[in-house]
């Protein structure tokens, strides 16, 4: 570093000081997903970060899908992924598949890259003591529900568990796997288990990492080009709900599931800028997309988008 960096560095640690004070001891769920988990450079700035906010005083915990890496072991193994209005169909067979890669391999990963760190991260699955019961979803065709196999929606969250590791300075690393009354396991949704288990542990913020800036604005598909919205209240969102890409919908809902359940903030970000997570966290602009509830002071200037021109990109 040289003489000319240090004032810019000074700068960058003052600008973080007033959001330390105000999230210290606060617990930060964040839903790990998309290009942030697949690119070698991109994992590992991911975990400096949440150690990083382990040692900030923040208590993080991280929930994380794994559809990319299902998806190669389901090829590598001939299992055929189909799909029907846009889930997957989760035959018991596809499930063995889903729980060994999402509970053995990728949890693993995560756990690994942030205990480099020091011995931080400890991996859970959601059917670890209840954390996540799951009823069987269904998809709708036509009006109709379908029976897609063993995916699931969240109905209970025994958060106990993961209150203890936080308490103990741990940082809990969830699969979004989930258990049924019954017995069966599900598949269910990283996004909708990281807005739920955010609700239950009363958590500061949500951050849902994606591959896009945040929620568009004058979205060009040809471009692929349009204004990121800063931020934008639970009740603007749940207009907006129907015209978003079907990529965007459950980020978003998660996000709104978030702020209805008084958690104060729900931010969906681009994990492919490095660092992402400090930068909303410790800067004064912040990044991406930030979610209020109904309740949030008005902040001025910040514009009402219109449902007809919002668009995003699918993970």
């Amino acid at each position: 570093m040289t003489t000319g960096d240090a004032p810019a560095k000074a700068h960058t640690l003052i600008e973080a000081l007033p959001w330390l004070a105000r999230f210290h001891g606060a617990t930060v769920v964040i839903k790990y997903g998309g290009n942030a988990m697949t690119e070698e450079h991109l994992r590992e700035k991911f975990a400096a970060d949440v150690v990083f906010l382990r040692y900030a005083g923040l208590r993080p915990v991280v929930v994380h899908g794994g559809g990319p890496q299902i998806n190669a072991h389901l090829d590598l193994l001939g299992i055929e992924s189909t799909f029907t209005a846009g889930l997957r169909v989760t035959s018991p067979e596809a499930m063995r598949v889903v729980r060994m890669v999402l509970v053995g391999q990728v949890n693993r990963d995560v756990v690994g890259l942030i205990n480099r760190h020091g011995p931080f991260a400890v991996g859970m699955s959601g059917e670890d003591a209840h954390l996540f019961t799951a009823a069987r979803k269904h998809a709708v065709v036509d009006g109709a529900p379908v029976d897609i196999g063993q995916v699931g929606d969240i109905v209970a969250v025994e958060p106990g568990a993961v209150r203890a590791l936080l308490d103990d300075g741990r940082i809990p690393v969830i699969s979004s796997v989930a258990r049924g009354e019954d017995g069966t396991v599900y598949n269910v949704n990283a996004d909708t288990a990281a807005a739920a288990l955010a609700v239950a542990l009363g958590a500061a913020k949500l951050i849902v990492l994606t591959d896009v800036e945040g929620l568009y604005r004058d979205w060009d598909p040809e471009t692929r080009d349009g204004k990121v919205i800063d931020r934008l209240s639970a009740s603007e969102l749940r207009e907006l709900l129907p015209a978003l890409s079907s990529g965007m919908v459950p980020k978003m809902e998660a996000c709104l599931t978030a702020v209805d359940g008084d958690v104060p903030q729900a931010h969906v970000l681009d994990g492919r800028v490095p660092h992402a997570v400090l930068l909303e966290i410790f800067t004064d602009e912040g990044v991406g997309t930030m979610v209020l509830p109904d309740t949030a002071p008005a902040v001025p200037g910040a514009a009402r988008p219109t449902a007809t021109s919002l668009n995003g990109s699918e993970q």
